[in-house]
């Protein structure tokens, strides 16, 4: 049984307003229902609800020195989560997000280009890996320039080094054009590949799911999951592909956060062991409870609600 888990990625403070509507931008103002501060970033999501359904769990990244990475700090130590690989730099600022969500759930994100979250690089991880738990989690192909294709290369070349550790990648979508063919030396080191539909069809430029589920594995990767949302997820291996469909009931307040803990979710069924189709089925279970909530640190819920959830989906009788 594999239970320890390094993630590797961003850690933000996020300012979440919502619902908004587009509205603000000719009236100047707008109410909205929901305001506050949660903290964010694909890895920090991830190490927290991993944390929280009880997995050993440490955060690689960067952070400045400011208030920001203060209270970033005491979330993490609050949630359980080492943070004594993560870099603390004085010379920038702690990356924070101004997030605005409509009245879907759906949200638009204002980020600092010269904040930590842009800024996380190969320095801040190499000097680690070595002592890396037997899951690696990369939170997010194409989240700080600073980490090019010759570099994820060189790290993931480096995390496979030792024997029957695991690598998982999530991604955000490419910011410079790049294609499956520009990501294909770094495809084959990776065990699971966890993108959204629009991530995946701007690599693939394919917009049938199983088509570019396919040509992910053409070029190398092993698994690959696509998330699709409010239609849960698809699957493809070497051996196996599936759907699985969303919780049905979940009510849907904010959607930051959802697929990164889709991700956590798939993590923790690997580090009990479980099929592929089980732990997308865990993983649509855990990010059914993440939407029903503004903000993303619902800990308490996910452990309470996401292990019931996860048996009716195992019902047959689930609506698709």
């Amino acid at each position: 049984m594999r239970s320890k888990v390094s993630v590797i990625g961003a850690a933000v403070v996020d300012i979440y307003a919502g619902p908004v509507d587009k509205e603000i931008f000719d009236n100047g103002s707008v109410p909205a229902e929901n305001i506050g501060m949660s903290f964010g970033g694909d890895a920090l999501n991830e190490a927290v609800v991993l944390s929280g359904l009880g997995i050993d769990t440490e955060l690689i990244s960067l952070l400045g020195h400011d208030e920001a990475s203060q209270a970033i700090l005491r979330c993490l130590e609050k949630n359980k989560v080492d943070t004594s690989r993560t870099t603390i730099c004085a010379e920038i600022p702690t990356g924070m997000n101004i997030v605005l969500v409509d009245d879907k759930g759906e949200r638009s994100f204002i980020t600092n280009p010269k904040s930590s979250l842009r800024k996380l690089s190969k320095e801040h991880i190499i000097p680690h890996i070595q002592e890396l738990h037997d899951i690696v989690s990369f939170a997010s192909i194409f989240v700080s320039p600073k980490l090019t294709i010759a570099d994820m290369m060189e790290i993931f070349s480096a995390i496979k080094e030792k024997p029957g550790r695991i690598l998982v990648a999530d991604m955000t979508t490419a910011k410079n054009g790049e294609t499956i063919e520009d990501i294909e030396p770094v495809l084959k080191y990776i065990d699971y590949l966890i993108p959204n539909e629009k991530e995946a069809y701007l690599l693939t430029g394919q917009r049938d799911l199983v088509k570019s589920a396919e040509c992910f594995l053409e070029h190398g990767a092993q698994s690959v999951i696509i998330k699709c949302g409010k239609d849960g997820c698809i699957y493809k291996s070497r051996s196996e592909e599936g759907a699985i469909s969303a919780y049905a009931a979940a009510k849907v307040l904010d959607t930051t956060g959802a697929g990164d803990s889709f991700v956590a979710g798939f993590i923790y069924g690997l580090t009990k062991g479980w099929t592929l189709p089980e732990c997308c089925r865990y993983g649509c279970a855990v990010s059914s409870v993440v939407v029903e909530h503004m903000g993303t640190q619902c800990v308490g819920d996910i452990v309470k609600e996401s292990g019931l959830r996860f048996s009716k989906m195992n019902d047959p009788r689930h609506a698709k």
